[in-house]
């Protein structure tokens, strides 16, 4: 099973176009959780309380199976199923893509909505930086100082990140490891250390 997916660098905002009198504000954001999406919603519409429409989809996980797409008051299917789409069509996950419009005075049909959103999505794609990223695994490790090296250069030969470094009487250390990587990893620290090695959830 691969453990390897692609998804945006960094958020992309603020990206505008007008059609017919209408401004659709388009955003991408990457995201990892559902408690993501939330946040990211309940910010924009606190920074854009008066606007007619938040639409938005987005993909999650590494097959992207957990997904939605929301017309927000739209008709149905003309603005969040089209944004779905161009995340499809990108390959990508671990994304949301939210449209903000404000009615101009014209209405666009259903064809003339389906075609603005998907605009929309495809323009905020455009700027953003497609990235390859893995599943990783967080590893609580907790160490005598003199083993900081060991440990600092077995991160290094498996292309892990050290998150978070905490001293104390004892080092601990939070790392993320590529999931396919992370028994080989753990393996590196036997008996010998006497490391007390946690995984954690998934990074």
């Amino acid at each position: 099973m691969t453990d390897n997916y692609r998804t945006i660098e960094k958020p992309v905002e603020d990206v505008i176009f007008k059609e017919l009198g209408s401004k659709f504000i388009n955003f991408a954001y990457p995201i990892e959780t559902e408690e993501d999406i939330k946040i990211y919603l309940e910010q924009l519409r606190e920074i854009y309380p008066d606007a007619n429409h938040h639409c938005y989809a987005y993909a999650l996980g590494i097959d992207g199976k957990n997904h939605r797409a929301n017309d927000d008051g739209e008709p149905s299917g003309s603005a969040g199923l089209p944004i779905y789409n161009q995340i499809l069509s990108s390959e990508i996950t671990n994304i949301l893509i939210v449209s903000v419009r404000y009615f101009g005075g014209t209405k666009l049909g259903i064809p003339g909505l389906v075609k603005a959103y998907k605009y929309g999505a495809q323009l905020v794609l455009e700027e953003a930086k497609i990235i390859e990223k893995f599943v990783s695994k967080r590893v609580r490790m907790i160490f005598n100082y003199d083993q900081q090296g060991i440990v600092e250069r077995n991160v290094d030969r498996m292309n892990g990140e050290i998150k978070d470094k905490h001293f104390t009487d004892k080092c601990m250390f939070t790392i993320s490891v590529r999931e396919s990587k992370l028994e080989e990893f753990i393996h590196m620290f036997d008996e010998y250390y006497q490391m007390e090695i946690k995984i954690m959830d998934k990074c």
